[in-house]
């Protein structure tokens, strides 16, 4: 593995993984402690239209994507506030459109789509240096907009109905968490794919979530997990010569199952 970081396409894997678990980390707390994990996905998988509206029109797929991902976050999120739509349903009708409108768009594309693969189950190896710019530009509003505003998001995580009260806006805090969960998705796009984004925004806070209920010592663990998992599994899919966002996954899950069964036993022991 050291040998490999010579080469600059395994620099530029590295350094995308590290990105991608600050705002992983940061955002899937949110994600786990407000219980919105399905929005999540139905976001990731909107996005694909975007990736299909790149692709025809002749422009990065992944700006695309991220006006995808943020449309339909904001649509989720009025939808769900502002009508008597349940969440569940805005949710699967928006995914579905999405992906409609990506298969649409890439049916209407001249020639062939070569990479189409790497934006559905990602391909870390490919990175290239402008998504690297994109990722830490995406990473600093993150983690901008959370120091600027953790108590308010606190308080809206936990109990709304008290952030009402006290006078945050709740609803514009809302539609803003949604947005970061869509530029999360776009971070995380190049790195396990649009199929597997949520696996990556969810396992390490489950597990960080495991070790404190504090929810910025849970920030903090999440994104050292989301590194451990995303550089242990880009050695390993490069040892074993096997797909590298799906090996990061499988890593995560194989861990956080582990965990809780040593907890178990730990618990019977008493």
């Amino acid at each position: 593995m050291i040998d490999a970081l010579q080469y600059d396409f395994m620099q530029n894997a590295v350094l995308a993984g590290l990105l991608a678990s600050v705002a992983c980390g940061i955002i899937g707390t949110y994600v786990i402690v407000k219980r919105i994990v399905f929005i999540s996905e139905g976001i990731a998988h909107a996005s694909f239209g975007g990736i299909g509206l790149g692709y025809w029109l002749g422009f990065s797929p992944v700006t695309g994507a991220l006006i995808f991902a943020v449309g339909s976050a904001l649509g989720i999120g009025m939808i769900t506030r502002k009508t008597r739509l349940a969440e569940d349903t805005a949710i699967g009708i928006l995914l579905t459109m999405g992906m409609a409108l990506g298969v649409m768009f890439i049916g209407l594309a001249p020639g062939y789509a070569p990479d189409l693969f790497s934006y559905l189950f990602g391909n870390i190896l490919t990175v290239p240096d402008s998504d690297l710019i994109l990722m830490l530009a995406l990473d600093v509003i993150i983690v901008g907009i959370v120091a600027a505003l953790y108590k308010e998001f606190l308080a809206v995580t936990f109990d709304e109905e008290f952030g009402t009260v006290i006078g945050i806006p709740v609803n514009i805090l809302y539609l803003l968490l949604l947005c970061m969960i869509a530029l999360t998705v776009v971070l995380l796009i190049r790195v396990v794919g649009i199929i597997l984004v949520v696996a990556l925004l969810t396992i390490p806070t489950a597990l960080a979530r495991q070790f404190t209920h504090n929810l910025f010592k849970m920030m903090l663990l999440s994104v050292f997990f989301g590194m451990v998992f995303t550089f242990g599994g880009l050695w390993l899919s490069y040892e074993f010569d096997v797909a590298s966002g799906a090996t990061i996954i499988l890593l995560g899950g194989t861990v956080l199952f582990a965990n809780f069964g040593v907890s178990k036993l730990l618990s019977l022991r008493r």
